[in-house]
């Protein structure tokens, strides 16, 4: 047997370790933690809802000039957060978690009321807030914390207790009340909860569960208007001019649109105001009135390559808090996607979710690509 010195252990030791990428230099992109395939997909989509947003505003320059800022502040965030690395996030998402449900409980104390609804804290000299927005990040970051220091799968006393963490200001925003935004943050803690193995047989009887829960849910919780939603819903054309007026002027505006669409700035129905909201929840259907079924399905493809990127870095990494949130970050923002167009296509009823990226608005912008900006701390961080 032939004897192998130090030298040549070491050598060999080195040349492996380059395979696996442990001398790898980092380029330009991983030493700023920004992921150039995903900055440019959102800047693309950006730069569209600006364009689509003057012509749904019926060319109100103003409006688009706030947006402009609304993306700078956004851009800047998600550039912030994407330099701390997520064991820093992992260290303070306890603290976080706390100071939302805090600020949810000054939100039923002390809340600002408009149209209604109690859900904003306004803060001197800064403006007003929505801490439910808050909790869309807080809810999977909460989850993934506190799934990643268990065993998975989970066990049922674990899956119990993040239940008890989802529930909590799920409660508190559905109080406000805001149905939409409770569903969507409840959704965001559950797909925390489904990545880290969820057994299905807990699926299955979760499902099962929710039958008599949804039925005492439209008993004793849900509020007239809520429950006007869903009738309308099943059958909008019973009160075209009422209830059902905003999902029938939307149908109309996407059928208009046809295949290649009217063309842009020649929308009828958001220009002469028929289409309600054209410029936040309906501004899909804006966008099909002008650009038609071809513009549609280019919009769909770019998020499409947003979920699958979001994914992919998820998936890639070796932590199981970044894994877990991640993913639930990605599938999150599907989630929006598809609430708003079937909200707005008249297969889910009308919960006012804006469409990611693409309607005006400022803090559930800041709040998305908070998200994004957690992803790329995962991805150029990645151990």
């Amino acid at each position: 047997m032939s004897s192998t010195s130090p030298n040549q252990q070491q050598y060999r030791f080195s040349r492996q370790t380059h395979h696996f990428g442990h001398d790898h230099t980092p380029n330009i992109w991983e030493r700023i933690h920004i992921d150039p395939w995903l900055t440019l997909l959102l800047l693309t989509i950006c730069f569209l809802s600006l364009a689509i947003l003057y012509s749904a505003s019926t060319q109100d320059m103003a409006m688009v000039i706030r947006q402009m800022v609304s993306y700078s502040i956004a851009f800047t965030v998600m550039f912030a957060m994407a330099q701390i690395p997520p064991s820093i996030y992992r260290l303070f998402t306890p603290f976080f978690y706390v100071a939302g449900v805090c600020l949810l409980l000054l939100v039923e104390i002390a809340g600002e009321v408009r149209m209604g609804a109690q859900r904003w804290i306004s803060i001197p000299g800064f403006g007003s807030v929505q801490p439910s927005e808050f909790m869309k990040l807080g809810m999977p970051m909460a989850c993934a914390w506190f799934l990643s220091k268990r065993d998975l799968p989970p066990k049922i006393t674990t899956v119990v207790i993040t239940l008890i963490v989802i529930m909590l200001p799920v409660l508190l925003i559905a109080k406000e009340p805001d149905l939409g935004t409770s569903l969507l943050v409840a959704a965001s803690g559950i797909f925390v909860l489904f990545l880290a193995g969820l057994p299905w047989w807990m699926i299955g009887s979760a499902i099962a569960m929710m039958i008599p829960l949804v039925w005492a849910g439209w008993q004793f919780f849900m509020h007239d208007y809520q429950k006007q939603r869903v009738l309308t819903l099943l059958n909008p054309e019973s009160d075209t001019l009422g209830t059902g007026w905003n999902i029938t002027q939307s149908k109309i505006a996407i059928g208009s649109g046809g295949i290649s669409g009217k063309g842009y700035l020649e929308g009828t129905q958001s220009h002469l105001h028929f289409l309600p909201e054209g410029h936040t929840d309906f501004i899909i259907a804006a966008f099909s009135e002008e650009f038609g079924l071809i513009g549609v399905c280019v919009l769909l493809f770019l998020y499409a390559c947003i979920l699958m990127r979001s994914l992919y870095i998820s998936l890639i990494h070796k932590d199981t808090y970044g894994r877990l949130l991640g993913g639930a970050i990605a599938i999150s923002f599907f989630v929006y996607v598809f609430v708003n167009i079937g909200m707005v296509g008249g297969i889910l009823p009308v919960v006012g979710v804006p469409l990611p990226l693409i309607s005006y608005g400022g803090t559930a912008v800041i709040t998305l690509m908070a998200g994004f900006g957690l992803l790329m701390s995962i991805y150029t961080h990645n151990p």
